[in-house]
């Protein structure tokens, strides 16, 4: 057996162990979420908040909504944890109930989808989204505050639908399967709005963040 032989071996057993982590994780999530299992919940509450909270803030372009929003969330995972089944992710789940509450409210106000999300509705407090989390990811590998209040100014320019992607992929990290599942739609859709998405925010950020390129 050769040296080129032997990596892609061992790069295909490290994946196939770390699949196999994931779904020990989630079948583990899913048993003590029907068990009601206090302790579970506030640990997936440390885990998952800053991760939720930012993907709201960037879904609604509200704060005073998203922290709302945030807290039905967990609502809804409490009293509803025996529906998850652990043959997905938990955090895909997750951001599939925070998904559907914000169009739910949008619902509630008239509106028919997420598509028709109205960016800027009144706050007294300065909107921001430095949301603070465990791990870095691509968008927030910039050394400045400055860069990332631009990268994040430049996401809500977007319309809601690319925006989401954007965060999804590059925030939260999922894979393009995963955006999928959360956005209920083809992966074909995914990708477009994924490839629409960067064509859009790309000319603005290379402009003024010449690093932007490299991290994405």
């Amino acid at each position: 057996m050769t040296t080129a032989s032997v990596k892609p071996f061992f790069s295909a057993s490290a994946a196939t162990a770390a699949e196999e982590q994931v779904r020990q994780e989630s079948l583990a999530v899913s048993e003590g979420l029907k068990r009601q299992d206090a302790g579970l919940i506030d640990e997936l509450i440390v885990r998952y908040q800053h991760r939720l909270l930012r993907y709201l803030l960037y879904l609604t372009g509200n704060r005073e909504l998203a922290e709302d929003l945030f807290q039905e969330v967990w609502m809804r995972v409490l009293v509803r944890g025996s529906q998850f089944n652990g043959r997905a992710r938990f955090e895909t789940w997750l951001f599939t109930i925070a998904r559907n509450l914000v169009i739910d409210y949008r619902r509630k106000r008239t509106m028919s989808s997420l598509d028709e999300l109205i960016e800027g509705e009144s706050d007294d407090r300065p909107m921001t989204f430095e949301i603070a989390g465990d791990e870095p990811t691509p968008f927030d590998r910039f050394s400045s505050l400055e860069d990332r209040e631009k990268i994040a100014a430049a996401l809500i320019e977007l319309d809601t639908l690319h925006r989401e992607v954007l965060v999804l992929r590059f925030h939260e990290e999922m894979s393009l399967e995963e955006i999928a599942k959360v956005t209920k739609t083809h992966l074909s859709t995914v990708k477009s709005r994924l490839y629409r998405g960067l064509a859009m925010i790309k000319p603005k950020l290379e402009r003024t963040l010449p690093r932007f390129q490299e991290a994405v």
